[in-house]
Parts: structure tokens; sequence; C-alpha cells
């Protein structure tokens, strides 16, 4: 977590979006990491997640790369979302 200390709040949110791509990705693991494995999620429930996890409103842009790192996949229709297997475990 030490790269986005720079990034987080004291209730360790992100505050902001990198300009760097490097560090996008490290966000954006950080937020998938609050995601479960085996649980099927409802949009809603990923965007209160998300809401959970930053400060800036954007859980649309955050919940599109999770789904182009290939951290999460969903339903073409947008109904259901689950967290994809982490390769590096």
């Amino acid at each position: 977590m030490g790269k986005l200390k720079n990034f987080l709040d004291e209730k360790k949110r992100v505050k902001q979006w990198p300009a760097k791509h490097s560090l996008k990705i490290e966000v954006v693991k950080y937020i998938a990491s609050k995601f479960e494995k085996g649980i099927v999620y409802t949009e809603k429930e990923v965007n209160e997640i998300i809401n959970q996890w930053h400060t800036y409103g954007d859980y649309f842009m955050i919940r599109r790369a999770m789904i182009e790192y290939k951290l999460m996949d969903r339903k073409k229709d947008g109904s259901k979302y689950w967290k994809l297997e982490d390769r590096n475990e």
C-alpha cells in the first residue's frame, strides 16, 4: 500500500485518480480487493462498495477499470458482477 499512500485519506479511501498508469492499476486493485471471491453482486452493490472506498464520485470509471484490468467480470447486461481469481495469488 506504500505506493498508494498519497492517494488515500485518513479513512483509507482513495481521494484522487492518479495520472500515472501504474498507479491507476494499483488504485483499481486496491478497490477490487474490497470485493469477495465467490460472491455475485448487483450493479448497485458494486457501486455502493466502490463509493465506500473513494471520495471523488466517479464509480463509473472505477467499475469500468476493474472490468478492463480483468479484476472483475460481469454479465453483458450488467446485472451481475463477480470478482475474478487473482493470477498472482
